[in-house]
């Protein structure tokens, strides 16, 4: 009993002296606060209370605990910081008053900033939008490469393919005026240099002499039948037996760009 009065009369002086204003806003600690009875614990913080109390540190003292607590005034008044504290077995048991007293230097009312009217502040705007705008950009430029990337794809296949289909029709063309002999000295040359340079390329016969290219070519089961049939078309006269187009240029039926150079038809 005498230690349980004593104790009373420690927080009754505690409890005088705190009563000394404190400022708004600046932390106040109080160390080795001797609480008699089971152990308290600071309850949560309510943002709209005019007091912050928080328990900084327990420790064993006999039978009960002495406690470092914390607390910062929000207004100015005077409070309890004793109604911020509970008893952490559940226990009704009071806690003894910790009044305090703040005081402020501001004119009366004026102790928080002032919440902002609506419209104050933009309703769009900060780095999460500005991260958005930005994702949705860079997703948008994507999107527009990969169609670029894709259409040009398309346009360089379209345009290999006209350029085939071109070469492979003026090859026809070529081949059909030699077989009617409406071709001049000077075009089935070219079009027999053309058709050489395309299968020395073709059959890596770049490093042998064309004494040696011809004859092998001639005996070559693709390139040999157009260029045997140019040189028989040479020496015989018109009109000449059909002959099969079709047999003559399979081989090149899938001629690639630039794969064969040709004069332009219609030249004299």
């Amino acid at each position: 009993m005498l230690r349980r009065a004593l104790s009373w009369i420690l927080l009754a002086g505690l409890a005088h002296a705190q009563l000394a204003p404190v400022r708004i806003g600046i932390p106040v600690r109080v160390t080795d606060l001797v609480i008699e009875g089971s152990e308290v614990e600071a309850l949560p913080i309510d943002p709209k209370a005019p007091l912050a109390v928080r328990i900084v540190a327990v420790r064993p003292h006999g039978t009960t605990f002495r406690y470092d607590i914390e607390y910062v005034a929000l207004e100015a008044g005077e409070f309890d910081a004793a109604a911020a504290l509970k008893r952490k077995d559940g226990s009704a048991a009071p806690i003894p008053a910790i009044p305090v007293r703040a005081e402020s230097k501001l004119g009366p009312g004026i102790v928080r900033p002032h919440a902002p009217k609506l419209g104050d502040v933009p309703g769009l705007g900060g780095y999460r939008t500005l991260m958005i705008a930005l994702g949705v950009v860079w997703l948008a430029g994507l999107a527009v490469l990969v169609w670029l990337g894709r259409k040009r794809r398309q346009a360089t296949a379209a345009a290999h393919a006209r350029r085939a289909q071109t070469l492979s029709e003026r090859l026809r063309d070529l081949v059909q005026r030699a077989h009617a002999g409406e071709l001049s000295e000077r075009e089935r040359a070219e079009l027999e240099m053309s058709l050489v340079a395309h299968w020395r390329r073709r059959l890596a016969l770049h490093d042998q002499p064309a004494s040696a290219v011809l004859p092998r070519l001639r005996a070559h089961p693709e390139a040999g039948p157009l260029l045997v049939a140019l040189e028989e078309w040479l020496h015989a006269p018109p009109p000449r037996p059909p002959v099969d187009m079709q047999r003559l240029l399979a081989p090149y039926r899938d001629l690639q760009d630039d794969e064969l150079e040709l004069a332009p038809t219609g030249a004299r």
